[in-house]
């Protein structure tokens, strides 16, 4: 593992920030010159530090207004074909993230839909027609008490 220098660190806290500030910015807020600041992005990107800069459009705006948490286990069947699963989850545009866990569910998937009736129609149509499928729990989030995707550096 890489050691990252106290500069590094300051990088990556102002990226997860706003990553569309301008290397000159982001080396004037870390005490850098511009130059010397690229080369350390450059690096940090390379390294994959840095995976990818995106944009974080938000949800509700675009008429994705159903959050759901669903816990999915699976059968013993479903266990020895867990690549095929997993690579089932990814197909899904839906699902934002999923989870190996460890414990009584096998997979945590974090689901966004129109509505309740569009995740309802995922959830039938979709999600619990993929094979090895035991048991899905379904929470629906009421509210968002905090969002972010910083890491706290």
């Amino acid at each position: 593992m890489t050691q990252l220098d106290s500069f590094e660190i300051n990088i990556l806290r102002e990226l997860q920030r706003d990553a569309n500030q301008t290397t000159a910015e982001i080396a004037e807020r870390v005490g850098l010159s511009a130059s010397p600041c690229w080369r350390r992005i450059d690096r940090l990107e390379r390294d994959g530090f840095i995976r990818k800069r995106v944009a974080i459009v938000d949800r509700r705006k675009v008429g994705l207004s159903a959050h759901v948490f669903a816990q999915v286990k699976l059968n013993a069947h479903g266990r020895a074909n867990l690549d095929e699963f997993s690579a089932a989850l990814r197909s899904f545009p839906e699902v934002l993230d999923a989870y190996v866990l460890m414990g009584a569910m096998d997979f945590m998937l974090r689901v966004v839909a129109k509505d309740i009736d569009a995740y309802e129609s995922f959830f039938f149509d979709r999600l619990s027609k993929l094979p090895g499928i035991q048991e899905i729990n379904s929470t629906v989030a009421l509210s968002e008490i905090k969002s972010t995707t910083e890491l706290p550096l």
